[in-house]
């Protein structure tokens, strides 16, 4: 069992942190008085965030581009002189019957939603490894969890996404480094052309979630350390980012 951590003073990197819950999940670390690293390819929406959290250091960086990745590193490390957490966040969507799918986009979707997510962490792993200590954070899908029809080529990045995190869940430990995986449900962001409006109900069960509940649960999963969570789909549920009592 992993130990439950306060969030003040540590230094958590977040990708895609120029909107949605990526921007939701840096706001919220600043508010809980953490260190948050902006990394996104918008530099216009980071340094507008930057400002907002206090000159919050924002490193515009493209994360399928190894040598951005290590950049983005060597910035934090001059900055904050550690790297705590990481919230692998960065993303995009394909859809589409996979019968039509560009082979080629596909690609670009591969590289940014799983390949970039493995070159993110191993370049965070050798300043954690030197402090013992580390938190890392990987936002998934709902969409994994059933046969997603006309969303499969997207479904499957996020499926790769899977694998990787409980692999390195148990590769990392003996380390110190906790890793956790996140499965939003459906989440008004800018995803997908803003396809989803905040409390619209696409079929029923479903409701349209926020960004920053997601944001509120990759809060906790870097606190606790916890596995995994699949934010239940449905209505926002008040107790959903409570960090679960481990003194029974």
């Amino acid at each position: 069992m992993t130990d439950l951590i306060d969030l003040a003073g540590k230094t958590i990197i977040v990708t895609g942190a120029s909107s949605g819950i990526g921007a939701a999940t840096v706001r919220r670390l600043h508010a809980a008085g953490a260190h948050p690293v902006l990394a996104a390819r918008r530099a216009d929406r980071l340094a507008a965030l930057s400002k907002e959290l206090d000159g919050a250091l924002a490193v515009p960086t493209d994360v399928t581009d190894p040598a951005q990745v290590r950049d983005l590193v060597a910035a934090t490390l001059d900055r904050h002189k550690r790297i705590d957490g990481l919230v692998n966040n960065a993303g995009a969507s394909i859809a589409g019957r996979l019968d039509q799918v560009d082979p080629v986009e596909f690609g670009q979707i591969l590289q940014l939603n799983t390949v970039s997510l493995l070159t993110m962490t191993q370049a965070v792993l050798p300043a954690m490894r030197e402090q013992g200590f580390g938190r890392i954070v990987n936002v998934s899908s709902g969409t994994t969890r059933y046969t997603a029809v006309g969303h499969g080529a997207y479904a499957s990045t996020k499926s790769a996404v899977n694998m990787l995190s409980a692999v390195l869940t148990q590769e990392l430990a003996g380390d110190g480094i906790a890793v956790s995986l996140l499965l939003p449900s459906i989440t008004a962001t800018e995803f997908g052309d803003s396809m989803f409006t905040l409390g619209a109900s696409p079929r029923p069960g479903l409701v349209v979630q926020s960004a920053d509940y997601a944001a509120s649960v990759v809060l906790r999963m870097l606190r606790t350390g916890e596995e995994s969570f699949d934010i239940p789909h449905g209505p926002e549920q008040p107790d959903v980012a409570r960090v679960p009592d481990r003194s029974a």
